[in-house]
């Protein structure tokens, strides 16, 4: 274990030297924060209650969802390109030679890259719009443990499925395609758009099934304290997703790695 400590210390490391990009990055999400918020009380005001919620807790959403879109990775992150990347030219054959296993060294690569994130960039929008707007917060001890739960268990559903679509290149050669479409599908079904609980219907209860559901929806609706179920429930959600997609991960990679098949030979 304490090779994939290292691996993650070093990810983290190598990401704080991007500070101009990290900088940017914030200023950027906190922009859309408030263009964000703007869309949002004119449709709070409009239909007051909407999807359970009253405008501070939609509010509330906005700055969480800004700041956990990096480290959550919804649009994608280290896993998905570089990884995806090394399969269709061929340089995972370096990491597969590697006296460690392949998922836990891309795991570790991510933790590092998703704890930088959150500690930098992610609480920056979320203290700029606590001074601006009325938000809510975690009351309770257990709450925020509760969150800090479900912001982890997050980013491992969010590393499975970056890891599988990265993977996919094995089979299909070029990653690429696959890594627009899970674009789409996160950004509609994680609450990047508009929060699931809003959703009617069939519709919202597809989408409040689906794993993308557990990187956002749910560890914000946690901060919220909105979860049908109760927090239990929401973590169990969540736990159940990263069983299925890292035990499928694993199953992939077992199968992909009996051979290794690099374009042109």
């Amino acid at each position: 274990m304490g090779v994939y400590w290292a691996i993650a210390v070093r990810s983290f490391r190598r990401f704080s030297t991007y500070r101009i990009a990290t900088a940017s990055g914030a200023f950027t999400n906190t922009v859309f924060g408030f263009i964000l918020c703007g869309i949002y009380l004119t449709l709070w005001h409009e239909r007051p209650g909407l999807g359970g919620y009253d405008a501070s807790d939609a509010l509330t959403f906005v700055w969480l969802q800004q700041g956990l879109l990096m480290p959550v990775g919804i649009w994608g992150a280290t896993t998905t390109g570089e990884l995806g990347e090394r399969v269709r030219s061929g340089e995972i054959a370096v990491d597969l030679y590697r006296p460690t296993h392949l998922l836990l060294w891309w795991l570790s690569v991510d933790l590092g890259r998703a704890m930088f994130q959150l500690v930098v960039r992610g609480g920056a929008p979320l203290l700029v719009g606590a001074f601006v707007f009325d938000l809510k917060f975690p009351s309770s001890p257990l709450t925020w443990l509760a969150v800090a739960a479900g912001v982890f268990l997050a980013i491992l559903v969010s590393f499975g499925i970056r890891y599988l679509v990265a993977l996919s290149g094995f089979w299909i050669t070029d990653t690429r395609g696959m890594e627009q479409l899970a674009l789409v599908l996160s950004t509609f079904f994680s609450g990047m758009i508009l929060p699931l609980v809003v959703f009617p219907g069939a519709i919202g209860d597809i989408a409040r099934a689906t794993p993308w559901a557990a990187t956002m929806q749910v560890p914000i609706d946690i901060w919220l304290g909105r979860n049908p179920g109760g927090t239990g429930s929401a973590l169990l959600f969540q736990l159940g997703w990263i069983v299925v997609l890292l035990l499928g991960a694993q199953l992939v990679t077992s199968v992909a790695t009996r051979k290794v098949v690099i374009q042109g030979g």
